[in-house]
Formats: C-alpha cells, structure tokens, sequence
C-alpha cells in the first residue's frame, strides 16, 4: 500500500493570473471573480446601495407607480466614435424611463465577457459608463458578471435595468397620440446608426461621424416644466424615426403624416446613407426622441426644447391626422406621397 498523502501538501490548480485579458477564472466566483470586481467595478461605480455587496440592494423610492425597464446591448464594435457600449447601455435604459414621464432612481448592470477580453478595454467601458451614471445622476446599485469561452460572447455584452417613479401629472404613452397633434423631433436623426457603420465597416467620410447618444431626461423635463400637454414621448432607437412612428401610430389608431424637406438629416449622414443605400428614417438613433403635442402647443415645446443644448435643433416634422388610421405617410419634396412601412429586418444589425 502507498503511503497516505499529507493532506497540508495538498492543492487544487489556480489559474496563472493574466492582468491583461479576462479569463474564465474571472466568472468562477472565487478569488478572481472577487479581483475582477474589486479592481475593475467597485472603484468606478462606488455607491452606498452598491457597497452592501448582498444578493440584493436596498434603495428608497417614493410611494406610487414606478417604471421599470430593461434592455440588452450587443453593438459591435464596442467602441465607436461618440460613446462605447458602456454608456450606450446607461443611455439607452435612461432613456426608456423617460419616456414615460418617470424620473429615473436607480440602475443595475448584468455583464457576459468574453474569455480573452483585453481589460484595457474593459476599463474604458466602464469608466464611460460610469461617467454616464454619475451624468445623469443615477447610481448602478446592483450588478452581475459572467463569464464565458473564447468566442461566445464576441467581446462583451450587457444588459441593463433602470427603475423609474412615474410623474402622476406628466403620462405620455404610445397611446396618447390624437388627430390635432403635431410630430417634433429633437434633434438630427441617423447619427448613431451611421457612426456604428462607419466604424464597424473601417469606412471614411469628409468629416467624422460622431454617435449621438445621450441622455434625454433632461429634454422631457423642460418640457414637464414648460406646462405642455405631452401625448406621446418616444426614442427611435433601433428601426429609427420610421419604426417609432408606426408603432406610435398603431398604438393609437392614428395615422401620422410627415414632411420630408423639413427632415434634420445632417448632410454628412444623408451622403453615407445615399452612398450605401441606406434610409435614413430607418437608422438607429440614441440621443433624440420624438415628441406629440396638441398644434397649439408647438412653439411651447418646441421653446422648451431648444432652449437646453441636446434641443437646440429641434424641429417639427409632421401631424398626427385622422385619415389612414396606422399608417405613416411620408410627403416628399417633389409633391407626392409614400407609405413609410415598418421594414420586414434590421438595415443595421447589432447597432445597440
């Protein structure tokens, strides 16, 4: 018989730390699990609700409805020109509460790495995306990382959800929209899908074309204090400005009728799309939001609107009408008329 072995010269293999890639060792939930948090996470998003560390936070709201929502971002390339996945992430959860009128308390952030992630680049995701949290003034109080093979993931994904008090006094809804209400929209709409494109594609134009992610709380509350009647709130994202107002339009059982000549299409993004073929109605965008109130209420909001920078080049594009109930009509330059449908795919794929 073999001697026993001595139990204190036992050991289980611990994986050879590399301080440049993400391993599989970073989802195990041991020792480099805890490094990854501690030297990556923790230091940037640092907040009493975050530091309890236990299986759920605890935070304050006040009393009545609240809002949630939440959303997974895949874009690719994870850094582009204007923003990176990070504050995509923050921006684009932000910005679905306030659609809702509701004001914003708290996020929480569930991220999948890819073994083989450079860290560099991990730390500038989160820093953007804390930077994007502490901007808006919303803490990411929760969390969860995980792990997985060398080409599962490609790269990072994330998935945020942000919890919102909803405004009793301030309700737009998809709904809302009625015959008499006009269309703004709040700034220059394709930016983010073409900056993605151009960046994913390693395209060059005359002059860079920057993402326009943002968060848009600030805008719906110029307009909560500006005493307009808001009916409907809504950020194009994927399917852009198009796919927004069909739903709107089905939601509500209206049809929407807009102008062409009037569209803010920046003329760097109009070429890039002519060049490639491209909508720009269909394009994604992630710093504007499109926005009925009554006709009368126009040049309320649209004051409002511009009187704050993400604003200042808003514009009214249309009407909302009560002939072709679900129906988006377009009116074109040249004095005709086209149909604005929802597109049976995505132009752009995997540009949040």
């Amino acid at each position: 018989m073999s001697a026993k072995a001595n139990p204190a010269s036992l050991s289980c293999p611990v994986p050879i730390e590399d301080a440049d890639r993400v391993q599989l060792g970073h989802g195990s939930g041991g020792k480099l699990s805890a490094q990854l948090v501690a030297r990556h996470f923790l230091p940037h998003f640092d907040n009493a609700a975050l530091a309890q560390l236990g299986d759920a936070s605890i935070v304050s709201v006040t009393a009545g409805e609240v809002a949630i929502s939440t959303d997974s971002f895949v874009v690719q390339p994870l850094e582009f020109p204007g923003g990176n996945i990070g504050s995509l992430a923050v921006h684009g959860t932000l910005n679905d509460v306030a659609m809702m009128g509701a004001r914003a308390v708290c996020l929480t952030a569930g991220f999948v790495l890819e073994e083989g992630l450079s860290v560099a680049v991990l730390d500038r995701v989160i820093a953007e995306m804390a930077r994007a949290s502490r901007d808006a003034g919303v803490p990411i109080v929760a969390g969860d990382t995980k792990v997985v093979e060398r080409g599962k993931a490609d790269g990072l994904y994330i998935n945020t959800t942000g919890l919102g008090v909803v405004d009793p006094n301030f309700r737009p809804a998809p709904a809302r929209a009625v015959p008499g209400d006009v269309v703004l929209v709040s700034g220059p709409i394709a930016r983010h899908g073409m900056a993605i494109m151009a960046a994913r594609e390693g395209l060059s134009f005359q002059s860079a074309i920057t993402s326009d992610t943002a968060h848009l709380a600030p805008l719906v509350d110029a307009l909560r204090a500006s005493g307009a009647d808001v009916h409907v709130l809504r950020d194009p994202t994927r399917g852009g400005v198009a796919s927004a107002l069909n739903e709107i339009a089905a939601a509500s059982t209206v049809g929407i009728e807009i102008d062409e000549p009037v569209l803010p299409v920046p003329g760097d993004v109009r070429a890039a799309c002519e060049m490639l073929g491209l909508d720009p109605l269909y394009v994604a965008n992630e710093g504007v939001m499109v926005v009925f109130v009554p006709a009368e209420q126009a040049e309320l909001a649209l004051r409002a609107l511009r009187a704050h920078p993400l604003g200042a080049e808003s514009v009214r594009i249309g009407r909302v009408v009560a002939a072709h109930p679900r129906i988006v009509a377009l009116r074109t330059a040249l004095g005709g008329t086209r149909v604005v449908d929802l597109l049976p795919g995505d132009q752009l794929p995997r540009i949040c």
